[in-house]
């Protein structure tokens, strides 16, 4: 198969001259900021963060960042409102400190599941987010696997969407599933069918897909199963998994009707309240996720395999930087 595409970029980011550019990470995940600075070759930059008696946070940079192509890594995961409130007061500190152009790095978009209106007096709360980010000073977007794409159009600014999938569908090639015949890609609903496509080719496979329907938020009800999965190994691929229910209805509802076992993937781990345990005790074989979200160490289940973003986000932020293409990172990804 030749190199990996997380190889080919760290090497490509390796021989690029990125002077001028500097890297910044909010609280959200540090550890992470910590592995990109790590495959781009430079330093961290200096920030400091802290709270007033009352609360309210302070922002403080400790390095000038005048006339620098600046890039914040600040995914909007838990606790959300504090990650997002932190990353405009750093957008609102770096417009001020004259940066020529400032690109917010979200793994993660936080409040992307409300991109629409469904009932009455509902909010579109993907599109405020959007633009209070451009009003604080974001000049670029790079985010991976957005809840809808849509999202995209919210902002008033570019938007560079990457994707999580190759980097799962590379582990699970390695893992032996690539051109099996007991091998099916399943999509959780008819939204993430283009995902399960992209996935099932890279496999050299096919997919099915669960109707289901929603009853009250985080509650799921599966309907039906429209394709072949009988006797076979059936891979989940989501854009995330919050509480778990979904993700393990949807394997009960395939192994009751003769599925040989279960593998859940996605690109966010959001795993909310007790999700991984769940998970943990569920008929679900293996997890596996990407690391766009911290994940404490109580969290970490037997069951749970994750992926690194940082060689990805890192050739991305190098592209940007040097103003070459970033989607042709993904020309067999669609």
């Amino acid at each position: 198969m030749g190199s990996t595409v997380a190889e080919q970029e760290e090497k490509s980011v390796g021989r690029r001259n990125l002077k001028g550019m500097k890297l910044f990470a909010g609280n959200a995940n540090v550890a992470l900021g910590k592995r990109i600075s790590e495959y781009l070759g430079i330093e961290l930059g200096q920030m400091t963060t802290s709270r007033f008696a009352d609360g309210e946070i302070q922002v403080k940079i400790e390095e000038s960042a005048r006339g620098n192509d600046v890039f914040i890594l600040q995914p909007t995961c838990a606790p959300t409102n504090d990650n997002l409130m932190e990353l405009m007061i750093m957008l609102d500190a770096f417009r001020r400190a004259s940066a020529s152009k400032i690109t917010v790095v979200m793994p993660y978009y936080g409040y992307a599941r409300q991109d629409k209106k469904i009932k009455p007096r509902e909010p579109i709360t993907a599109r405020l987010v959007a633009d209070m980010l451009t009003m604080a000073g974001a000049q670029r977007i790079l985010a991976i696997d957005l809840h809808a794409d849509q999202i995209q159009g919210f902002f008033n600014c570019p938007v560079d969407h990457l994707y999580g999938g190759p980097i799962i569908g590379e582990y699970l090639v390695k893992s032996g599933y690539r051109g099996r015949d007991d091998v099916v890609i399943v999509s959780p609903d008819v939204a993430g069918v283009g995902r399960a496509k992209a996935l099932a080719e890279m496999l050299q496979t096919s997919f099915v897909v669960i109707a289901k329907r929603r009853p009250r938020p985080n509650q799921v009800e599966v309907v039906e199963i429209v394709g072949e999965y009988k006797d076979k190994i059936c891979i989940f691929i989501d854009d995330m998994i919050d509480t778990g229910g979904s993700i393990i209805s949807g394997a009960n509802a395939l192994l009751e009707r003769g599925a040989k076992s279960v593998i859940a993937t996605c690109t966010h781990p959001v795993f909310s309240r007790e999700a991984t345990q769940k998970l943990q005790e569920s008929a679900i074989s293996e997890v596996i996720c990407l690391d766009t979200i911290p994940i404490c160490e109580e969290k970490r289940v037997p069951k749970l395999t994750i992926l690194e973003s940082a060689p990805l986000i890192s050739e991305a932020i190098a592209r940007i930087h040097m103003n070459q293409s970033v989607s042709s990172l993904f020309h067999d990804w669609r």
